[in-house]
């Protein structure tokens, strides 16, 4: 379901090449339909508003709504696609901040943006340091679906 929108060169990034400020944008996007919401809600979240179109009518959502954990499943992948690839993968930390301000519905279309906010070398491993990232997933209207901040265990560039 993912789909490249354009070629692009992945570089790999250290911690010594971020900094606070940096901004990218994932060039992959992911169409998210009705039979995916529900396969995810069944095995992982099945409440009736993400699984019953009647019930999610009748729900706080008004129609069907994708599981935020689905969200957070489909933003890591994009995080995955995305650019900058991180030195050592995409290692967490932990979450800061993690909000879903609008439900993902059948037919979304989600990208992801992400924002340096801080970059912070290890005292106690000085092969590796931490970045402090917001990512925000975007519909095909540029709303947020999700907004996290997140810290990465990201490596240093090996001296030679």
């Amino acid at each position: 379901p993912f789909t490249t929108y354009r070629e692009i060169a992945m570089t790999l990034h250290y911690l010594d090449d971020l900094a606070p400020g940096q901004r990218f944008t994932g060039a992959t996007r992911v169409r998210v339909d009705e039979h995916a919401i529900k396969a995810f809600a069944r095995e992982f979240d099945p409440q009736p508003f993400h699984l019953d179109n009647q019930a999610a009518r009748d729900s706080l959502f008004g129609s069907l709504a994708a599981s935020g954990w689905h969200t957070a499943a489909l933003t890591m992948r994009l995080l995955v696609d995305c650019e900058p690839k991180l030195a050592g993968g995409i290692i967490g930390a932990g979450f800061d901040e993690l909000r879903w301000p609008l439900p993902v519905r059948p037919g979304d279309e989600l990208r992801v943006e992400l924002e340096v906010l801080e970059v912070r070398p290890s005292r106690s491993k000085p092969t590796q340091g931490l970045v402090k990232l917001r990512t925000t997933t975007l519909n095909q209207h540029d709303q947020a679906v999700q907004i996290s901040v997140g810290n990465l265990v990201v490596q240093r560039r090996p001296t030679q």
